[in-house]
């Protein structure tokens, strides 16, 4: 049985993957709500006085 001491444990290939994987996700859901946030219509003040003196 191997014993090794705590600095020699390492998250390996699986652990980059992972986090890898979650950034990848995060690149894509922020360019995903940019998106989304740039098709919203927000009113001005000027417009919205124009609709209520209506």
């Amino acid at each position: 049985m191997t014993v090794l001491a705590a600095g020699d444990v390492s998250p390996g290939l699986l652990g980059f993957v992972v986090v890898a994987l979650i950034g990848f996700a995060l690149y894509i859901l922020i360019k995903s709500m940019n998106k989304q946030m740039s098709k919203i219509q927000v009113p001005h003040e000027g417009e919205a006085d124009d609709k209520k003196a209506e």
